[in-house]
C-alpha cells in the first residue's frame, strides 16, 4: 500500500511541476492583461491541480460551511499545514488577496504574478514597519471588496502541532473593520510538509462562524484561536479515525486523544 502511495505521489509530483510550468510560461502574457484575467488564470491552475491530485493520488476535497463566508470584503484567518493550502483555497473566494512574504516576488514569473495579483507582500525584517505596510495594503484590498487571507502562524505547521499564532492577524482585524472568518483544515494529513507522499482520502476545509467587527482585541484572539484549534483537532480526529495510516505524529495523536477524552 505504501509503495503504491509513493508511486502515485511521484507521478503526481511530475505532472504538477509540468502543469505549473506550462501555466506560468503559456500564461505569461497575462502579466500585461487586466488583473481579473490573471486571477482567472490563477483559479484555473488551482482547479486543474486539485483535479489532478484527485485523479492521480486519490486525494479529494470537501468544503464545509461555505455559506458562512460573507459576500463582500472580509478577513479570513486560516490554519496552514501544507503547500496545498496556498493554491487549493484560492477558488473558494471571489477575489482573494493573500498575505505572503515579500521575498517571493523575486522568483521569476511566480513572483511577478504575485505582484500582478496584488497579493499583500510583507517584508519581515522590520516588524513594526512591515505591520504598518501590511495594514495599509490590506485596507486597499478591502476597499476594493476583496477577501484578505492570512495564515497567522506564518509557516506550515504539522497537523496537531502546538499552535504558534503571530499577532499580525489581530491588528488586521482591528484596523479593517470587516468580519473575520476562521478557516479550519486537515490538509497536512494528506499533503504533509517536507514529504513526497500524497495520501488518498478527503481533505476537509471548514469555514467557521464569522467574528463580527468590534470585538475587543483580547476576546477576539482567545475566541478565534480556541475555535480554530478545536475545529482542526476535530477534523484531524475524523480523518485519522477513518484511516490510521495517515501521517499524524505523536503530538497530533496526543491532541486528538485529549479532544476525544473531553467529549466522553
Amino acid at each position: 500500500m505504501q509503495a503504491l502511495v509513493l508511486v502515485r505521489s511521484l507521478v503526481f509530483a511530475a505532472v504538477f511541476y509540468v502543469v505549473t510550468a506550462l501555466f506560468l510560461v503559456l500564461g505569461s502574457w497575462l502579466l500585461l492583461a487586466p488583473r481579473s484575467w490573471a486571477m482567472a488564470g490563477l483559479k484555473a491552475h488551482a482547479i486543474t491541480v486539485t483535479w489532478l491530485l484527485k485523479v492521480i493520488a486519490g486525494t479529494r476535497m470537501d468544503v464545509r460551511g461555505r455559506e458562512k463566508l460573507p459576500k463582500g470584503a472580509c478577513l479570513v484567518v486560516a490554519k496552514h499545514q501544507s503547500a496545498w493550502d496556498t493554491f487549493a483555497l484560492i477558488p473558494l473566494f471571489a477575489d482573494p488577496a493573500i498575505v505572503l512574504k515579500d521575498e517571493l516576488k523575486w522568483i521569476p514569473l511566480y513572483g511577478w504574478f504575485c505582484v500582478k495579483f496584488e497579493h499583500i507582500l510583507v517584508k519581515r525584517a522590520k516588524a513594526a514597519v512591515a505591520l504598518k505596510a501590511m495594514i495599509r495594503s490590506a485596507k486597499e484590498r478591502v476597499t476594493a471588496g476583496r477577501q484578505v487571507l492570512i495564515f497567522p502562524e506564518g509557516t506550515r505547521q504539522a497537523p496537531g502541532a502546538e499552535p504558534d499564532y503571530k499577532p499580525g492577524y489581530v491588528a488586521l482585524y482591528e484596523e479593517l473593520g470587516v468580519p473575520c472568518v476562521p478557516l479550519a483544515l486537515n490538509s497536512g494529513l494528506f499533503w504533509p510538509r517536507r514529504r513526497m507522499e500524497r495520501y488518498p482520502g478527503t481533505i476537509v476545509v471548514e469555514f467557521l462562524d464569522p467574528i463580527p467587527p468590534g470585538v475587543p482585541r483580547k476576546e477576539m484572539r482567545v475566541q478565534l484561536e480556541a475555535r480554530l484549534e478545536a475545529a482542526c483537532e476535530r477534523l484531524l480526529a475524523e480523518a485519522y479515525a477513518a484511516d490510521p495510516t495517515l501521517p499524524l505524529g505523536e503530538e497530533g495523536r496526543a491532541r486528538i486523544g485529549a479532544t476525544n477524552n473531553k467529549r466522553t
